[in-house]
């Protein structure tokens, strides 16, 4: 597992997963750039790294998405992976989510990573990786999540076929879909609310086991 040194953007820096992938990247001697959307928590997220790059962004801005990938690239001096933890839980029957919850979880949980990829696939050199935590509900999707299951699968299809096109150029694509985790992520549905789950995995070890092994590999 490579690290020492690589410049690595990501994106979803406020959140439970992408909080805990940089706080392990920079243990291991990596340099992120951070992307997060709450201003405060991602100022105070650099701070306790170090002091390294980051900036906000809205999902629903997807050109700005688009653009995560440069600007890392420039604050970084150059940009050797991306890493994209973004989304949001929904829940409740087919026939009783609103359209704009359907809308949000579509734009939150596809579009917008989407357009972080699409951005980074002329940025990530030869050997670049990009990595992008969809979830086991794309394999195992369940009654009550619907939606959400749809937007997370609309998402791993893409990069399923976007990982074939980029090989030409030697840019791995990875889709990491990390099982129910220990945390509260369910519980900020943006609809509905979560059946049951249990006990999850713990995210420190999900984390190093099942996001950065993919993340550093070697080219």
């Amino acid at each position: 597992m490579a690290s020492l040194g690589m410049r690595i953007l990501v994106v979803g820096a406020t959140g439970d997963v992408g909080g805990e992938v940089a706080r392990q990247l920079k243990a291991l001697g990596a340099q992120p750039a951070l992307a997060g959307r709450n201003r405060d928590r991602l100022r105070a997220r650099a701070a306790s790294l170090g002091g390294c790059p980051w900036t906000v962004f809205d999902a629903y801005d997807l050109d700005g998405c688009g653009r995560l990938a440069q600007w890392a690239g420039g604050e970084l001096g150059g940009l050797d992976a991306l890493l994209v933890a973004i989304g949001v839980a929904g829940f409740g029957r087919a026939a009783e989510v609103p359209e704009a919850a359907c809308e949000h979880l579509f734009t939150i949980n596809a579009l917008a990573p989407i357009a972080v990829v699409r951005g980074s696939l002329t940025v990530l050199p030869a050997g670049g990786r990009a990595v992008v935590v969809t979830g086991e509900i794309v394999d195992r999707p369940a009654m009550g999540m619907a939606d959400y299951a749809a937007a997370k699968s609309a998402l791993a299809t893409w990069l399923r076929v976007a990982g074939r096109e980029a090989r030409r150029d030697r840019i791995t694509v990875t889709d990491v879909r990390l099982p129910h985790l220990d945390t509260q992520f369910a519980q900020r549905s943006v609809v509905g609310r979560p059946p049951s789950l249990g006990p999850g995995i713990g995210l420190e070890d999900a984390v190093s086991r099942l996001v950065l092994a993919p993340l550093l590999a070697t080219a």
